[in-house]
Parts: C-alpha cells; sequence; structure tokens
C-alpha cells in the first residue's frame, strides 16, 4: 500500500509540475505579446516575475527576455 501512496504521490507531483510549465509557457507569450505591441513596462514586470517564479520556484535557469532582443525600451 505505501508503494502505491508514493506512486500516487509522484504522479501528482509530475500532473503539477506539467501544468507549471504550462503556465510559463502561456506567460511567456503574453510577454512576447505584450513587447510585440509595443507594451514594454508591462512586458518587463511580468518577465521579472517569470524570472522569479522559474529561478526560485521551480529551480529552473530562466530564459532570455524578449525585451533584451531589441533596443525598445
Amino acid at each position: 500500500m505505501a508503494r502505491n501512496d508514493q506512486m500516487q504521490r509522484d504522479g501528482d507531483a509530475e500532473r503539477y509540475r506539467v501544468a507549471a510549465e504550462d503556465a510559463l509557457a502561456q506567460l511567456d507569450w503574453a510577454i512576447g505579446y505584450l513587447h510585440g505591441i509595443r507594451k514594454t513596462e508591462i512586458s518587463k514586470a511580468l518577465a521579472s516575475n517569470r524570472y522569479y517564479i522559474r529561478r526560485s520556484l521551480m529551480r529552473k535557469p530562466d530564459v532570455s527576455d524578449p525585451s533584451e532582443k531589441t533596443g525598445e525600451t
């Protein structure tokens, strides 16, 4: 029975990890879209939040900020 409980927890953890990565992918899209329509202050704020989530909560390296690729501010 303990083995089944561990397998259930592992399955739950994997589903939560996938859901978190999907949410970050949607956030990445939103950041890129906002940057593309020149809402750079909002996109920078969201990118900062994304950075915190990836580094501190998910313990993963951050992806590049779309606003760093252009000379726009």
